[in-house]
């Protein structure tokens, strides 16, 4: 197979896919003063409830020391709050605190219109493939 330019390989426009719709999101999550790293704590959370830091690092594709950063800030904001967890002491989980609850309540609107911008772009069958293709990608 001769060598592909650049931007048509898989890789590339993947890696561009993911940066329009990540500053897409962005975007619409300016005016709530939140990134997007947060707004998935946030997401997960709501989904999960509270969850190992070690699980919740992988769900939402951050590195365990960046989460835990992320996690501070959060914590300094009222957003989240750090349990001790009932099996292992020594394990924190990190839990929705009222503020957190309520802010996902605010984007709610802006999580389902973001996928509906994205959602616009493809038929519907296409975008069952997409997603489907997508999630094998990491099994």
């Amino acid at each position: 197979m001769a060598d592909q330019k650049l931007t048509e390989q898989i890789g590339y426009l993947i890696a561009r896919a993911n940066r329009l719709i990540e500053d897409d999101l962005a975007r619409r999550l300016q005016p709530g003063g939140i990134a997007i790293e947060q707004f998935r704590v946030l997401k997960a959370l709501e989904q999960d409830g509270p969850t190992p830091m070690g699980q919740l690092a992988e769900k939402v594709l951050v590195e365990p020391a960046t989460l835990t950063k992320i996690i501070d800030r959060m914590v300094r904001e009222s957003l989240v709050f750090r349990v001790p967890d009932e099996k292992d002491r020594r394990k924190v989980r990190i839990a929705l605190a009222a503020a957190g609850v309520a802010m996902c309540r605010k984007l709610r609107d802006v999580s389902g219109d973001h996928e509906k911008h994205i959602a616009e772009t493809f038929r519907d069958d296409q975008l069952q493939e997409m997603r489907r293709i997508l999630s094998e990608l990491g099994n």
